[in-house]
């Protein structure tokens, strides 16, 4: 958008503000759009496919419908406001019919009566769901020899980020170290230019660069001087996913001159396709967003990265799983597009995912194998551990301890925190030159006000030898993530070994009687903190990542499917950065960030999906998505169950063994999903089964988001063709049934085996199976309350093939009498 454009729209806006406070609404009119139209009306042929494949949007059919659609959405405008009483920010033609409109209460309550009108919503936020994995995950080995090695790693396939945009100069992006990117005929999208250099931003690994904030300057929260009307990243997010998906491969990560390895996105080789929806400080509205996913399926991207979910369940609809987002969702499912999202950050607690429907990938974050960890050495011997990337302290050389508080040049400071050593200007620098400074860890870090980076250079500033901050007092929401330094510095996360630090800081400084310091005898030295130790237990569930179960709609009411998916690595993950990103305070100004969260595990699904595509070009949304979940592993690397982080008390962290609520399938395996031997497959027609028998659902609200009437009876949510079962309310006896198709290429023979608990008897028939290739075959799963626990059951049944495939899936349930 230009500054012409979005200036003419803050005039039309303007305009609206004498007419009640005006809002974005996301209406739905009758009428198929493009992905579903059958071909109903006159002098409009059918534009919908019988299978789930991409919209040829070229065709003369489809330009003429979408551009009827659009036509009936002014018009409808048009015969119930004046002309500038309102403004039609999106039509949306392809994957939903209808629009998003700026208008009054008053006028959305107009529209809601209107003849055509289905729903009327207002629009509402959504948020960010905030190197080494690629051999953590076996990948230059095990599945890039595959596809020709790194340098042909997911070629031609286009994965788009819906995210914060894009920093194009990035070396995780650029083309001069690679073979020549080839045009890709069957991708569409369009590149802006960037208003400042009028360069464009792709440069053929990038290959689509678009953004979208109509509805975020409707709301008056967009500011064109640190959102940039354009694809460029205002906050490192959207370049971080970006490179973790498909950044190129071996880029040296360099941060305050030191390196930290090589970083490398899954599919290297993939081209990158960026939709802006998301901005600094307020993340990105539902309008927008949906804009940008409709544009991303038309344009013809593969796979469709989305590390943002709702702010909460919304609760304008009565599921969770129809509303506007979801439902472009799943007509984005329906034009082929493999659909991954974040799960969200509101773990450890159950019920905090914001990712709920089947269609769609939701991927949980873990921890991966690699721990950084930092010592201080104290004068009196003792050893504390703590965090810290930073270089050591002259080896055997011990230096003076001095504390923030204990230097200040005038006791009035004391207003300004001092002991966060935020303010080098209220510090002596007399006192701090040669020592090292000890600062305290306050609330201003949870907040974000305070940073570690800032204590660094604090402490450089004032000549200082290195920093120690020292955690006191463990606040809720405190998040202690190793932050690269310059200098020797480190982090005592612990309280207790906190304490310990002051109690020896004490006795170690003499002092008057008004308390002022004598002398400072207080010794220490600093370790080496750049290089990382590699542990086998992981990985392990991440303490952020949200849990299951599934919820079906804003009362929170447990679903009959299973969620998350899979899980992914998505905690302190390098990747590329924005320099003039604000998102982690630690990184202003830094080409890379180590940055943690769901955003992370997402594009690791996607970029390992692209690769997962690249071999079976033919397989549906569903095929990849069973691929990835029947072969994850529920073990860690030393061969023990998987275990998550959880609190114990209010803010100590332990760790108890995993359930499928905390990783759904299991940890993702990219080498075994390109050959998982079996596949449970399911399309358009299976997720509208899905829907109209979820108890309690409108068929009248499917129909408004899938112009589809609920025809199917003698169907359940549990029998949806996933390589999960779920049952929330499993009375007596139940059975449901699973369809596998043979993708192996050659004949096999599988035997089922089952285990569950003792509270529920398990039952797989038949107990063996033979397919051809490319054959399908059913099988039934009967579960049996044997005695109520008022809790959920966990189990699974696998699947071994007589050619060494294993095909799990994961089962649970809760038990009732009636």
């Amino acid at each position: 958008m230009s500054f012409v454009e979005f200036g003419c729209i803050l005039v039309l806006l303007l305009g609206l503000l004498s007419h009640g406070k005006a809002e974005v609404y996301i209406v739905t009119v009758e009428g198929e759009p493009v992905v579903s139209y059958r071909g109903d009306l006159a002098g409009f042929e059918a534009t919908a496919t019988d299978s789930d494949e991409k919209i040829d949007v070229t065709s003369e059919l489809v330009t003429s419908y979408s551009r009827h659609l659009e036509n009936k959405h002014d018009m409808l405008l048009e015969s119930l406001f004046e002309e500038g009483r309102y403004t039609k920010l999106y039509s949306y033609k392809h994957l939903l019919n209808g629009f998003a409109v700026h208008i009054s209460p008053e006028q959305a309550e107009a529209l809601r009566r209107a003849p055509g009108v289905k729903s009327v919503e207002r629009d509402w936020k959504v948020k960010r769901l905030t190197t080494h994995t690629p051999e953590f995950l076996g990948l230059p080995m095990g599945v890039w020899p595959t596809g020709g090695g790194s340098d042909r790693a997911g070629e031609g396939i286009v994965i788009g980020l819906v995210d914060s945009g894009i920093y194009p100069n990035h070396p995780s992006f650029g083309t001069q170290n690679t073979a020549p990117y080839r045009p890709i005929p069957t991708y569409r999208g369009k590149c802006e230019i960037d208003p400042n250099t009028k360069k464009s931003f792709c440069n053929g690994k990038i290959v689509g660069a678009q953004h979208f904030a109509a509805a975020a300057i409707a709301a008056r929260a967009f500011n064109p001087t640190i959102d940039f009307p354009s694809p460029l990243d205002g906050d490192g997010h959207g370049s971080h996913t970006a490179a973790i998906a498909a950044g190129n491969n071996g880029v040296p990560v360099r941060v305050h001159g030191f390196e930290f390895g090589k970083a490398s996105g899954m599919a290297p080789r993939a081209r990158i396709a960026v939709y802006k929806a998301l901005y600094r400080l307020f993340g990105g509205f539902v309008a927008d967003v949906v804009a940008a996913i409709e544009q991303a399926v038309v344009d013809g991207v593969d796979i469709l990265n989305l590390s943002v979910g709702p702010n909460s369940p919304p609760a304008t609809t009565k599921t969770t799983f129809l509303n506007p987002f979801d439902a472009t969702l799943l007509s984005a499912v329906k034009a082929g597009v493999f659909v991954v999202q974040a799960g969200g950050n509101g773990g450890p607690f159950p019920k905090t995912l914001v990712s709920y429907s089947p269609w769609i990938a939701t991927v949980a974050a873990a921890i991966d194998d690699r721990r950084y960890k930092n010592h201080l050495f104290l004068g009196n011997g003792k050893i504390l551990a703590g965090i810290g990337l930073s270089p050591s302290t002259i080896s055997n050389r011990t230096f003076t301890l001095v504390a923030a508080n204990d230097v200040m040049l005038d006791s009035s400071v004391s207003k300004y925190s001092p002991s966060d050593c935020q303010r080098p200007e209220v510090l002596n620098k007399n006192l701090v030159e040669g020592n090292i400074l000890l600062c305290g860890y306050s609330f201003n870090f949870v907040v974000g006000t305070a940073s570690v980076q800032k204590v660094a250079e604090t402490a450089k500033s004032l000549g200082a030898i290195g920093f120690v901050l020292a955690v006191e007092n463990a606040s809720p929401g405190a998040k202690f993530d190793p932050v690269p330094v310059g200098i020797p510095g480190v982090v005592i996360t612990e309280v207790d070994k906190s304490m310990e630090l002051i109690d020896y800081y004490n006795k170690s400084t003499a002092r008057d009687w008004t308390g002022r310091v004598r002398s400072f005898k207080a010794l220490g030295s600093i370790g080496d903190g750049l290089k990382p130790i590699l542990h086998k237990s992981a990985p392990q569930v991440a303490i952020f990542s949200s849990r299951g179960p599934d919820i079906k709609d804003y009362s929170f009411q447990d679903a009959d499917l299973l969620k998350p998916d899979i899980l992914a690595p998505g905690s302190l993950i390098w990747a590329a950065w924005a320099p003039n990103g604000t998102d982690e305070v630690n990184y202003l100004g830094e080409h890379f960030a180590m940055v943690s969260g769901t955003s992370m595990a997402a594009p690791h699904v996607a970029g390992i999906a692209a690769l997962v595509k690249q071999k079976h070009p033919n397989w549906s949304p569903a095929a990849i998505k069973s691929s990835l979940m029947t072969t994850a592993t529920v073990l860690d690397r030393a061969e023990r169950p998987l275990q998550a982080q959880q609190y114990s008390g209010s803010e100590v962290i332990t760790l108890v063994a995993a359930t499928p609520f905390d990783y759904g399938s299991g940890h993702v395996s990219p080498r075994a999903a390109l050959d998982p031997g079996l596949i449970f497959d399911a399309g358009y027609a299976d997720y509208l089964k899905f829907l109209c028998s979820t108890p309690g659902i409108d068929p009248h609200e499917v129909a408004n988001y899938t112009n589809s009437r609920c025809n199917a009876t003698g169907f359940s949510p549990a029998d949806l063709n996933t390589p999960s079962i779920a049952i929330s309310h499993l009375v007596r006896t139940r059975t449901v049934t699973r369809t596998v198709t043979n993708v192996a290429g050659e004949e096999e023979t599988y035997v089922l085996r089952t285990q569950m608990a003792p509270e529920i008897a398990i039952e797989a028939n038949p107990p063996a199976m033979t397919l051809l290739p490319g054959a399908s075959r059913k099988f039934t799963v009967t579960l049996t309350v044997r005695s109520v626990t008022g809790s959920y059951s966990f189990g699974e049944v696998l699947m071994k093939g007589s050619r060494g495939h294993k095909v799990k899936i994961p089962v649970v349930a809760m038990g009732y009498y009636n």
